[in-house]
């Protein structure tokens, strides 16, 4: 028995509403943008690049009219036109409404116009049409009405489901899945990033091929001398893009490898040089970008988006005590994100796994906080990162609810409510991250020569000086330093300490 449900009253105004201004979903928090020359001034680079990617700029000396043209009308291009369409089969009402005001997020990030949204309450998904075939004839009533062009799913269907549901409703049918790709396809910048969302593209593409079948023989078998058993139809035309994409992927997949070869060489440097690394991980707009601004003063692009950054951004900072330590900044998750995009993507998320402590950031002020973190978890423990140590950083604090921010500094241990628009917090995230950085485990004392200032210079570098005093014979260092560099400074131990 299965019945349909509508969202609530705020849900369906914010689907409905045709002016584009007011379609900024739910899901879609206020994110810390406001530039200012202390904070700002400082970046390593501009904050253009994500209006060039949507800028439409004229190219001069291609017009073909006789007389020159002093005013340009830029037309407007037209937008995708979509429904969206949810099956609610665990968690209240809210809970589903949520994950479909993300679905609407995540069309609007992707360049599309939301018309209206519908949930279906079923046990599980149809197997033929995802929302039965009752449900799909009064899908088709709403697309006809609203006029849309387009009805995205919330969930990942399968080839049949697509194909019997467009059959029904007449329009295109994209699912989930379809749509994080198509915004990751948007946004990938690096050679990287593009090769990654590329493979994860022709993966999920592969099965959902579709051809006219026997009737696209391209390659007979049998003829003069062909022996018997190989009369036939040969290779269809379906089997053989199939066989391309199949070595496309393949090939992309050893550029991936050759890639990953780059970023390990550099990550083996910054053990060599016992560089501690932090990684920033959590939920998509949740600010991750902002913080690792804040902290570090990289100019890395900061915009209220869901998967505004994909490429992974490594930056040198300093603890409150002088030690130096790398902060990633990583891609960020979503529920339900792709497995697709997980494979392709793990050796960028090999950040994750291969830092001395995570910051996982979630977005405070987000109607469900809890909802993200157990999301981005999910992440972690695919990409084995489940033994490094973790600190929640509760972002927005200064737009939260205050029985919210109680809540999670209640229940997650760990935790530190910050802002990273106002600076909220961010001296006490300094001082835990320098708390909760690996240590050197040898203390030492040692009186080094002045003739050999490399290695008081290493050990600052490289260890934590307790003091350090300058006499006549040399430099008297107290410091923690690992056991290579310990070794090095042995012979300069003072007898009396030894």
């Amino acid at each position: 028995m299965t019945s349909s449900s509508s969202p609530s009253q705020a849900a369906q105004s914010a689907f409905a509403q045709n002016n584009p201004e007011n379609l900024r979903a739910d899901a879609l928090m206020e994110e810390d943008v406001a530039w200012s020359f202390e904070i700002d001034g400082e970046r390593d680079g501009d904050q253009f690049d994500r209006s060039d990617r949507a800028a439409l700029r004229r190219v001069a000396g291609l017009s073909t009219e006789l007389e020159d043209v002093t005013e340009v009308e830029y037309r407007q291009l037209r937008l995708e036109r979509v429904v969206l369409v949810g099956v609610w089969t665990t968690g209240t009402s809210r809970d589903a409404e949520n994950s479909l005001a993300e679905l609407a997020a995540l069309a609007e990030t992707a360049g599309a116009l939301v018309l209206d949204g519908v949930i279906q309450r079923r046990d599980k998904p149809d197997a033929a049409t995802y929302i039965g075939s009752g449900k799909a004839n009064e899908l088709r009533d709403v697309v006809l009405e609203s006029g849309a062009d387009t009805v995205i799913c919330d969930g990942e269907l399968s080839p049949g489901q697509l194909i019997h549901l467009e059959d029904v409703v007449k329009v295109k049918v994209i699912d989930r899945t379809a749509l994080i790709l198509d915004i990751f396809a948007q946004h990938a910048k690096s050679r990287e990033g593009k090769a990654q969302v590329a493979l994860a593209q022709m993966q999920y593409m592969l099965p959902r091929l579709r051809g006219w079948g026997q009737s696209l023989s391209r390659q007979m078998g049998g003829g003069k001398g062909g022996g018997l058993a190989t009369r036939g139809p040969g290779e269809t035309k379906i089997e053989t893009d199939r066989r391309r994409i199949r070595e496309k992927m393949a090939k992309m997949r050893r550029e991936i490898a050759e890639m990953k070869t780059g970023r390990e060489i550099k990550r083996q440097e910054r053990r060599r040089n016992k560089v501690p690394s932090v990684a920033i991980a959590g939920y998509t707009n949740a600010g991750k970008s902002s913080l690792l601004n804040r902290l570090t003063g990289a100019g890395v692009l900061v915009e209220n988006a869901l998967f505004a950054t994909l490429d992974p951004t490594v930056r040198r900072a300093e603890t409150p005590s002088g030690r130096l330590y790398t902060l990633a900044d990583t891609v960020g998750f979503v529920r339900h994100l792709p497995h697709h995009l997980v494979e392709a993507f793990r050796s960028t998320m090999e950040e994750v796994g291969d830092a001395d402590l995570i910051l996982h950031v979630v977005d405070g002020s987000h109607p469900d906080p809890e909802e993200q973190l157990a999301a981005v978890r999910e992440v972690i423990r695919d990409v084995g990162a489940t033994k490094v140590p973790e600190i929640v950083v509760i972002n927005k604090a200064d737009a939260a609810d205050p029985l919210t921010l109680q809540r999670l500094l209640r229940v997650e241990k760990r935790s530190i409510a910050v802002s990273a628009r106002s600076g909220q917090g961010i001296e006490e995230l300094l001082a835990l991250i320098d708390n909760e950085l690996p240590r050197p485990s040898v203390e030492i004392e040692a009186l080094v020569p002045y003739t050999h200032g490399k290695l008081v210079a290493r050990t600052h570098t490289e260890g934590e000086v307790i003091s350090e005093e300058h006499t006549p014979e040399g430099t008297l260092l107290k410091a923690r330093v690992h056991e290579e560099l310990a070794a090095d400074l042995a012979p300069y131990v003072p007898a009396a300490t030894v």
